[in-house]
């Protein structure tokens, strides 16, 4: 799959931002042809979509680091990413329901 291929199928919004994924290792390196271009795999389109939807979720690209580094490593290690990513994502939560009740506190 090519790269146009891949944005199309995954909405990533540039070639530079999957590159910059790929060069700080936020994906394995993409498989290339005899001439030197990146063909994208049905895994590599899941990886995309899931650092993607990560990033969309608040998750900084540090945490994503790790999570992919412990994933990489085996099974074992990948659940303590996946738990620092959720207790983000909830204290994300929390931080915007504190700041919804402030709000319409200042409306009211």
């Amino acid at each position: 799959m090519t790269i146009a291929e891949v944005i199309d199928n995954t909405g990533l919004s540039t070639t530079d931002t999957r590159r910059y994924y790929e060069r700080i290792g936020l994906f394995p390196p993409v498989m290339r042809n005899r001439s030197g271009i990146r063909n994208y795999s049905e895994t590599d389109c899941l990886w995309i979509g899931f650092i993607k939807g990560m990033r969309a979720a608040g998750i900084p690209v540090g945490v994503l680091l790790e999570y992919v580094s412990l994933f990489q490593q085996g099974r074992g290690h990948a659940g303590n990413a996946l738990k620092t990513c959720y207790k983000i994502a909830n204290d994300d939560t929390k931080r915007f329901e504190d700041e919804k009740i402030v709000l319409r506190a200042a409306l009211t």
